[in-house]
């Protein structure tokens, strides 16, 4: 009988081992099995395992001081971090932000803040996309199952339309007619406060959006008074190779949404945005406990630096690279017919695998992961079917390491058989 250790058996765990240590790209388990980490954390460690920098940022706060709320006392590494990381954000306008404890929490207040601002409850979210697990959050991911089911009716006024990208079969027009016969079929324009997109969706498959339909978009919000909400909680911090994602799609967002990578692997997430939109609220509606930690803000400021030094992105474009003529090299060498070919952008990829005459199959990727654990890798699924290989290794990877992980990955796919599975 499997230990639980006490924990819920409602999480689903991914890769049955216990890790006890990592270094950069590197994991071991308590049995001291050392395995080639592309998983991150689910995107979470952009940077690395244990980088040097953001370890020594932890330790040293951790002397001073480990926590104060910030809607009690200030704090400067709070301080510190917002101006730079306004700064450094991309957008034309004056910047303000505030700091939560995940990226579900900064979806959570984007929403209060879009309410509070526009005085409309309506939001427009898209299929596949995935904004959190928390209540409100939940109603705007793009799939029921496993996020809504067993949940009931939840709050209304969201509505979702489909998600145009070269990376499926789903062009601007059809999106944009989906947002028309919404206001004929199902709600007033006037309702509408806001739309929340992911540049490249995580979970719907690290599909890119279409750039003429953001641009669309963001004409569209600033037509009928709505706010325009990216959320790059997984796209953002270096994920697809450049800082943001959003830049990829030549529009600038309202509020944006950050997590994940932004403090090196502690809990932070982000909502920074245009100030005219994050002024002037109510005073006292945002905030919390532990949003904003010291010990997390020194270890963002340590992430900062790191984003700022050219040698990350020297090596997020070597990834890049690679990753897009490996898996070139593998569809020319017909190493598996399950190899459809790569989904996202940059260093934000996923491998789709897709027979040309039996599709997707469920379990497929069951097997891929096993094997490739088995073998000494750990890989991420995503995708409607769980059919793609989202790869979340960290940028500063070492070619040596991401060549040995991609060999792997190559003799794992190209012992699939070449017929549709029994079941």
């Amino acid at each position: 009988m499997e230990q639980t250790y006490n924990v819920t058996d409602a999480f689903t765990m991914v890769h049955p081992v216990t890790l006890t240590r990592g270094i950069n790209a590197k994991v071991w388990d308590s049995e001291g099995r050392c395995y080639i980490d592309f998983v991150g954390g689910i995107g979470v460690l952009n940077f690395g395992h244990c980088h040097p920098h953001i370890v020594s940022a932890i330790i040293t706060q951790a002397q001073s001081l480990i926590h104060y709320a910030y809607n009690a006392a200030a704090h400067t590494p709070y301080q510190t971090f917002m101006p730079r990381l306004c700064e450094f954000i991309p957008i034309k306008d004056e910047l303000s932000g505030m700091l939560t404890n995940c990226g579900a929490e900064a979806t959570e207040n984007a929403i209060k803040i879009a309410r509070m601002k526009t005085g409309r409850t309506g939001v427009i979210a898209f299929d596949g996309g995935f904004h959190g697990r928390t209540l409100a959050a939940v109603n705007l991911n793009g799939k029921v199952a496993p996020y809504k089911r067993g949940l009931g009716p939840l709050a209304g006024s969201v509505y979702h339309i489909p998600f145009p990208s070269f990376d499926n079969d789903i062009g601007d027009q059809q999106a944009i007619n989906a947002l028309e016969r919404l206001f004929e079929v199902e709600t007033d324009i006037d309702n509408i406060g806001a739309i929340i997109v992911e540049p490249v969706q995580g979970e719907g498959g690290f599909q890119l959006m279409s750039a003429t339909f953001a641009q669309y978009l963001r004409a569209f919000c600033d037509e009928h008074g709505m706010l325009l909400i990216m959320d790059e909680i997984q796209a953002g911090y270096g994920r697809t190779g450049i800082p943001f994602a959003f830049t990829h799609l030549e529009v600038e967002p309202d509020l944006l949404l950050l997590g994940k990578s932004i403090a090196g692997g502690l809990p932070l997430g982000a909502v920074v945005g245009k100030a005219s939109v994050m002024n002037g609220l109510p005073k006292g509606s945002l905030g919390g406990t532990y949003s904003g930690n010291p010990v997390a803000c020194a270890a963002a400021n340590a992430t900062l630096d790191i984003m700022q030094a050219d040698e990350v992105w020297q090596s997020a474009q070597h990834y890049a690279k690679t990753i897009e003529e490996t898996v070139t090299e593998w569809q020319q060498q017909e190493v598996s017919p399950w190899i459809y070919g790569l989904t996202g952008v940059g260093a934000m990829r996923g491998i789709e695998l897709r027979h040309p005459v039996y599709g997707t199959h469920p379990t497929i990727m069951a097997d891929v992961l096993k094997q490739s654990r088995e073998k000494g890798l750990l890989l991420m699924p995503s995708g409607k079917h769980r059919h793609i290989i989202r790869l979340l290794p960290p940028l500063t990877i070492e070619p040596e390491i991401l060549t040995a992980g991609l060999n792997i990955l190559k003799e794992v796919l190209a012992a699939i058989p070449d017929k549709a599975p029994n079941n």
